[in-house]
């Protein structure tokens, strides 16, 4: 025991959140130019951008949809929380990127790039020029990734999509809720996240393809692909049973006992699959009859037998406290587990010793607290470094400093409306009000 206690203390300095800092991006040096908006492709990106990358996003005169977007009409000093959570780390520039003095401006960077990311209508980057061909005729090793809800071709390609209605496309919806009411949707953009997700997974594996070989390629994701593939067993069941899917509220349908039970002060989560877990439970409470005629857990999974044995555990839970419940989970062997409210997960110190929950003084914004991504790498950890930033507020650093322009250039291209910055009249585009006009400026 002492020994797996030194093991597990020697993880938990590794993983020291307060070296951090300390430690290098596994992605720095790779650039990625994102013309995206709303949620899904700026999710990819931002998956990108806190493992290191230099993600620069490009917004056009109206901006970003999500900078409108937010709990409640909550802002924080001009912020919108929906804007935020998909875009740390990043660039920001403001581009019209349909003239076509932007596109030749776009080139240059895409020479200089490794990835392109759009989540534009299909094929609208190529109406401005911008096409998977025509980058890779200026950087033959660049990669391009473009998500949407239904694809680049096929019946429905081009029809809008948004997470809600990803879900129901895919499946998802159909299949969540109780059996007596309709379909219910996520309460997270979980077809956006996770699309986000797979989106960066796919430019790591196109990444790795290029290192090898020395080629770059075009990569198309739809948004609703993604949704089917997480339905775990349902297609091989529909497929071999010609049955659907059915809703089952909180239980789950391939393990017996699991699900979601009320006590007397709260909800537990109660799950024991394998006989000894639920022999465990079954002795918590005091039914050891149940155990010696369900202890087979594939007899467990027959519909009036799963029924009994939820009703049985329902009746038990019932009568106990959410503590109880814990207690006698941990002592027999069976998973019980509270449901923890959003305040409670934030205020959970396993969380923050773990940085899952990371606080950063950001140089706009102040004091900022935030969930990361979780992968934990020890050598090459995943950060927040900064927040979203205001319209436009990278342009000097873009520009001049990777595309050497001179101030003279600038002003030019901002009198010609191809380039600007966050439109004083619009208070979403904007800095804080007591920003000091220099405070979180990369000119460096």
């Amino acid at each position: 025991m002492k020994k797996n206690d030194s093991y597990l203390e020697f993880l938990k300095q590794e993983y020291d959140v307060g070296k951090l800092f300390d430690k290098p991006e596994p992605l720095k040096g790779v650039r990625v130019l994102e013309v995206c908006y709303v949620v899904l492709g700026p999710a990819a990106c931002d998956y990108l951008a806190e493992f290191g990358a230099e993600v620069i996003k490009f917004e056009g005169q109206k901006g970003d949809q999500m900078r409108f977007v937010t709990p409640y009409a909550f802002f924080w000093k001009n912020m919108s929380p929906g804007l935020e959570i998909e875009n740390h780390n990043k660039y920001w520039v403001g581009m019209h990127m349909g003239h076509p003095k932007a596109k030749d401006i776009f080139l240059n960077l895409v020479k200089k790039a490794d990835v392109v990311v759009d989540n534009l209508t299909p094929g609208r980057l190529a109406t401005w020029g911008l096409s998977y061909k025509e980058l890779r005729e200026i950087n033959p090793g660049i990669i391009q990734l473009h998500v949407s809800g239904y694809g680049s071709w096929g019946t429905w390609s081009g029809r809008a999509s948004y997470d809600a209605v990803a879900q129901s496309m895919g499946a998802l919806s159909p299949i969540t809720g109780f059996e007596e009411r309709g379909p219910i949707k996520s309460g997270v953009w979980i077809a956006d996240w996770v699309t986000g997700l797979m989106c960066a997974v796919s430019i790591m594996a196109a990444l790795n393809y290029r290192e090898r070989t020395g080629e770059g390629q075009f990569i198309d994701y739809m948004q609703v692909e993604n949704v089917i593939r997480m339905l775990d067993w349902t297609w091989m069941f529909t497929h071999k049973t010609g049955e659907d899917r059915k809703r089952s509220g909180n239980r789950d349908l391939a393990i017996c006992p699991s699900d979601l039970f009320r006590c007397t002060d709260g909800w537990s989560a109660v799950a024991a699959f394998t006989e000894e877990e639920f022999k465990g439970l079954c002795l918590a409470m005091e039914k050891p009859a149940l155990f010696e005629k369900f202890k087979d857990p594939t007899e467990r999974l027959k519909e009036e037998n799963a029924r009994d044995i939820l009703q049985a555990i329902e009746a038990w839970a019932g009568s106990k406290t959410v503590d109880q419940v814990e207690e006698l989970g941990n002592r027999h062997g069976f998973a019980a587990a509270r449901v923890l409210s959003a305040a409670d997960v934030y205020h959970s110190e396993h969380f923050r010793e773990r940085g899952t929950i990371q606080q950063y003084d950001d140089p706009l914004y102040g004091d900022m607290v935030q969930q990361c991504y979780p992968p934990r790498l020890s050598e090459t950890p995943g950060k927040l470094k900064w927040s979203c930033r205001p319209l436009g507020f990278d342009n000097d650093y873009v520009f001049t400093k990777l595309l050497g322009m001179q101030g003279k250039d600038m002003r030019e291209l901002e009198e010609e409306g191809i380039i600007f910055k966050w439109n004083p009249s619009i208070p979403s585009h904007c800095p804080p009000a007591d920003w000091d006009g220099t405070s979180g400026k990369k000119l460096s």
